[in-house]
């Protein structure tokens, strides 16, 4: 095994199994303590924790259930080092740049298809830092006009990938990891505020969101909400930013330049009662103000209507599994016009569409187990749709984003 490439096996400490790594959680209570106690605290930043195809923040829960087909694996990160600063050229006034077209829903058909190989429409040239190319990408946003917007997790980066283009532009971060108003680290999800102008973006290792203009020569954004261990916003009527909270175990409603927020889903301590969430992920929030949210951990989406003290399970929720009736740690979400729910079933390498009152859902992309094939997935993280219910995927491990025509 390179060693770059350590794969961990857990045991309680009482165990002492050979070949696995007894921990005593009493001492040990988190990702960062474990990284500690296999490195050292000189070496414990260099590597990134991952289990079941999914990255760990440093202070997410040791999983316990490793076995042989999962084991908690921690790869060696390459520091994105920026690069020498060229000499300052003399001031230009900033142009801005046109703010995309508000996203439609689309009128998806109960009965449409879409073609089963995907097009790979951003990244798909390895991980690496290059403009052509993606380091396990999160979220993504689809504009009007086909227009990609795609939270670039290890580059550190918000990347803008125009339709047929064959390199992005960075439009936010991208100099190197870090707390500075010019960084990011590890970006997860970002929305466009048109009325500003400007994107929003999950900052999620430092635990910030932040909002940076949308304009050519903008070198840095400001923190609009600090501490907090965001997954994904989405904005709402009214321009309400919705944000999930994967440590609290919540989602809160935000107006701009609220810092604190009220709780619309979860906020129950973790758990998998109906008032609860586990680890919640992707957030979509329909014109009623119905707050959907992919519940990972649980390995369910639930919806919780405006007002609501208890949430609903509309998908999933029969335990972690391959079967129509199951999911997988669900990422992307989206709901159509009809109510219908489109999730990215990250576990199962799958996009399935699950309409609301439906003891199972229907496999529409994906289902043919891992891999790098245009009909495959390497764990499916955000989705979005175009005007014309076309379905474009963000391929985590493949580092691209496909694009599934609709037939």
């Amino acid at each position: 095994m390179s060693s770059n490439t350590k794969k961990i096996w857990i045991v309680r400490n009482e165990e002492e199994q050979p070949g696995k790594v007894a921990v005593d959680f009493a001492q040990i209570q988190d990702l960062d303590d474990l990284k500690e106690f296999l490195f050292g605290p000189n070496e414990k930043t260099l590597y990134i924790g991952h289990f079941k195809g999914a990255i760990l923040s440093v202070d997410a829960s040791i999983p316990i259930d490793t076995t042989a087909n999962n084991p908690l694996i921690f790869r060696k990160g390459i520091p994105n080092v920026p690069k020498p600063s060229p000499p300052k050229p003399s001031p230009v006034v900033p142009k801005p740049i046109p703010a995309p077209p508000t996203p439609v829903i689309p009128n998806i058909p109960v009965d449409a298809q879409w073609k089963q190989n995907g097009v790979t429409v951003a990244g798909g040239h390895g991980s690496g830092n290059a403009t052509d190319q993606l380091n396990l990408p999160h979220g993504l946003f689809v504009d009007d006009d086909q227009t990609m917007i795609i939270a670039d997790f290890d580059n550190h980066r918000i990347i803008q990938w125009k339709m047929g283009d064959t390199n992005g532009q960075v439009i936010a971060g991208g100099n190197g990891q870090g707390n500075r108003l010019d960084q990011l680290y590890c970006p997860t999800d970002m929305l466009i505020d048109k009325e500003t102008n400007s994107l929003i973006i999950c900052d999620q290792t430092n635990r910030r969101v932040v909002r940076w203009p949308h304009r050519s020569g903008t070198t840095q954004g400001e923190i609009l909400i600090d501490n907090i261990a965001c997954t994904r916003v989405v904005m709402g009527d009214q321009r309400y930013l919705y944000i999930s909270d994967y440590k609290e175990h919540e989602v809160r409603r935000y107006q701009i330049e609220d810092k604190n927020g009220t709780i619309v889903a979860g906020g129950n301590s973790e758990g998998d009662g109906l008032n609860q969430l586990r680890c919640p992920f992707y957030v979509f929030v329909d014109q009623q103000q119905a707050v959907y949210v992919s519940d990972k951990n649980n390995h369910r989406v639930m919806k919780w209507n405006k007002g609501a003290k208890e949430g609903i399970i509309v998908a999933g929720g029969q335990g972690e599994g391959t079967t129509l009736t199951q999911l997988s740690y669900p990422a992307g979400l989206f709901v159509d016009t009809l109510g219908i729910i489109y999730v990215a079933d990250h576990g199962n390498h799958r996009v399935m569409r699950w309409p609301e009152g439906e003891k199972q859902g229907t496999v529409i992309v994906g289902g043919n187990g891992e891999g790098k094939g245009a009909n495959q997935f390497a764990y499916p993280m955000g989705l979005s749709f175009d005007r014309h219910g076309n379905l474009y995927v963000v391929d985590l491990l493949n580092n691209r984003v496909q694009r599934f025509s609709i037939e």
